[in-house]
């Protein structure tokens, strides 16, 4: 069912207060009694270690895999129906969705996948649901126009609607869709290399809780939104953190992957009260990313900022 958004993006989405639980990792003796969110990865499209780099970011990985980096994903899981809503498919999907099962200690149901846009890490984990996989019956996904006619007609994606694996959902901006009884979601355009389709970030809603998940964006000066205003209207905002700093990648134009980097949004968010501050968390690092690490300079830098890198398994309560 689509719900129009009435009146201004900042009157629906009033102030909310900081969050009272803090994420953590989903143990065998847990259980969520009330809808929540959890990271399913936090890393950039191509994934880390990533194809073809035998730099330090990402020796040692080939021969000591980390099963928690995975491509940049959340879902929202409603305990009480056992509803699973996927945002964005990535080339991990297959184990995010055990993560996701594991976490709950009962089998989910699929109720919906959305997808943000259309570079890989964002839409691939779309193959899993066809015919040589899963063969899944119609899960609705959720996408912007030109999203939908991609997948509607490039191949080997059109053979999923063809088959009748997923059923493909036009979006429009700012109106939203409730996949769950207790969800509802909302598009919102963001600038981004939108080669193939256009980019949305999401905001999600449970309860009188609100969460802000913007994997990929040009640079904050681009949006016609403040994202200031955006943090202080959620309880928690999933940010683009790709880039630390501009250090990372020296052998291409920065100028061609622009994305704000980590050091760029502390320096901006820091006039922020502790408790917005304490809402952001960084999501969708590049394999490049000294902050991947919870042990790294970056990532304490980050946390003594007051703010904090997503990390897969974290639990964010929408009780």
């Amino acid at each position: 069912m689509k719900y129009a958004l009435i009146g201004s993006l900042f009157i629906l989405f009033s102030c909310s207060q900081a969050p009272k639980n803090a994420p953590g990792e989903p143990n065998e003796n847990s259980r969520q009694d009330s809808p929540y969110l959890l990271v399913l990865g936090n890393v950039q499209d191509a994934g880390s270690p990533q194809a073809g780099c035998i730099k330090v970011c990402c020796r040692d990985l080939w021969n000591h895999p980390d099963s928690s980096r995975m491509v940049s994903s959340l879902a929202f899981v409603n305990p009480t129906t056992d509803n699973l809503v996927v945002f964005d498919a990535t080339p991990d999907f297959s184990r995010q969705l055990l993560l996701a099962n594991t976490a709950n200690h009962h089998p989910l149901n699929l109720k919906g996948i959305f997808l943000t846009h259309a570079h890989i890490g964002h839409y691939t984990g779309l193959m899993y649901l066809g015919k040589e996989a899963w063969n899944t019956k119609e899960v609705p996904v959720y996408c912007m126009p030109r999203m939908f006619s991609f997948l509607q007609n490039e191949a080997p994606w059109e053979a999923l609607e063809k088959n009748h694996n997923i059923d493909l959902i036009e979006m429009m901006a700012l109106n939203g869709e409730s996949p769950d009884s207790n969800l509802m979601v909302f598009p919102i355009p963001v600038p981004h290399r939108d080669e193939y389709s256009e980019t949305v970030a999401y905001i999600i809603q449970s309860g009188d809780k609100k969460a802000l998940f913007l994997p990929d964006i040009d640079k904050w000066e681009k949006w016609e939104l403040n994202i200031d205003s955006l943090i202080h209207q959620v309880d928690y905002a999933f940010l683009d953190g790709t880039f630390f700093d501009g250090n990372e990648v020296p052998n291409r134009a920065i100028k061609t992957i622009p994305h704000p980097f980590i050091s760029e949004s502390l320096e901006r968010f820091s006039h922020l009260d502790s408790v917005n501050r304490n809402k952001v968390w960084f999501i969708h690092l590049n394999h490049t990313n000294p902050a991947l690490n919870p042990k790294s300079d970056a990532s304490k830098k980050i946390q003594a900022a007051g703010m904090h890198v997503a990390r897969t398994g974290d639990i964010f309560n929408f009780d």
